[in-house]
């Protein structure tokens, strides 16, 4: 097994068996080895640097039924929220003075964000922060409106795909949606020329080791600039209330995989990785993660944008939890920067 690892190591590429093969026989031995090399490949890209990413969740209205997340419009239970233009101004004032020089909007697909709205939105935090990064995490649009959206200014845009595998992907979502239409936007999106981030979930309902292949070869086709994942977590209000989660263990080794697999990505260590594990976002970082995304979010509309159970929400500012972020960071060989902290090269 380790000759596959050096063999991705060495190239950067393996086919689906290879990859079904590894994640299917990985032990605490083989992992070891691979978060090794992965730490030798993303200080190799981006020393011991770690960006940071003002995530700022401005509605948890949906007009989406995904089965396995606490937003989906069924969810009567949810005490719904939007920002207004001035209070994500606010947030992004906030964060500049904390040091973020990237912005992540982050919703719903609210139908309430029309164009118009998001497009000046957009352009008014451009404009008051020409030297950051703004990025949409605002789900499936058409081509036009991704076309409005980076002519208003916004930078990079993240869509997971959630599983490459379209029998899957059907598993996961009403008959509505379909993972053709999501890589569909994922290629628009690329063409359009923003800096494009995909990721998908660890352990959902019904994922095999073919499927986790399936979205190695996905992401390496795509070649995207970001790669988020993180472990499924369920939530208590929605059809996969009773499904297990995933788990650290796999969701790190996904990590070093795609560290190899794209040696220049940014990859964050995410939220979901801190909610199963205390040190879970720690141990992110040492499987090749080199990306946080602390909360912005005004703290009393933190715990509403719940997309599963137990998500990590604290009360405090974001001035402590920087603080706090950059001490844990710290303590395992990194340091968190000040800087827009763009993709290590440009895409081929």
């Amino acid at each position: 097994m380790k000759k596959l690892i050096d063999k991705l190591y060495e190239t950067g590429s393996l086919d689906q068996s290879e990859y079904s093969e590894l994640i299917s026989g990985r032990n605490y031995e083989l992992s070891q080895y691979l978060f090794s090399l992965a730490r030798e490949v993303r200080k190799r890209y981006y020393g011991e640097k770690v960006y940071i990413r003002g995530l700022i969740e401005y509605t948890n209205y949906c007009k989406n039924d995904c089965y396995y997340c606490g937003i989906r419009r069924s969810n009567k239970n949810v005490s719904r929220y939007r920002l207004d233009r001035d209070d994500i101004l606010a947030c992004c004032k906030e964060g500049y003075e904390l040091g973020f020089r990237t912005f992540v909007l982050q919703g719903g697909e609210d139908p309430y964000f029309t164009d118009e709205r998001m497009c000046d939105i957009i352009s008014r935090i451009k404009d008051g922060y020409p030297d950051c990064a703004l990025t949409l995490s605002i789900g499936e649009k058409s081509r036009e409106s991704y076309r409005a959206f980076f002519d208003a200014g916004a930078d990079r845009y993240l869509l997971r795909h959630e599983t490459a595998d379209s029998a899957h992907y059907g598993k996961l979502h009403p008959d509505e949606l379909s993972s053709d239409n999501r890589k569909r936007c994922l290629y628009d999106l690329k063409e359009i020329g923003y800096q494009v981030g995909t990721g998908f979930m660890v352990g959902s309902p019904y994922q095999t080791a073919e499927n986790l292949a399936k979205d190695m070869m996905f992401i390496k086709e795509l070649k995207p600039s970001m790669v988020g994942i993180g472990p499924f977590i369920p939530h208590k209000d929605t059809p996969f209330a009773d499904k297990p989660s995933g788990t650290l263990e796999l969701t790190l080794f996904m990590l070093g995989l795609i560290r190899l697999t794209l040696p220049y990505a940014l990859i964050p260590s995410t939220t979901a990785l801190g909610t199963i594990a205390p040190n879970g976002r720690e141990l992110g970082l040492k499987a090749g993660a080199n990306v946080i995304m602390p909360n912005l979010s005004p703290v009393e509309v933190r715990k509403k944008y719940m997309l599963y159970d137990n998500k990590i929400c604290t009360g405090e500012e974001s001035a402590q939890c920087i603080q706090c972020l950059k001490n844990r960071v710290s303590s395992v060989g990194y340091e968190i920067v000040t800087d827009r902290g763009d993709a290590a090269r440009a895409e081929d």
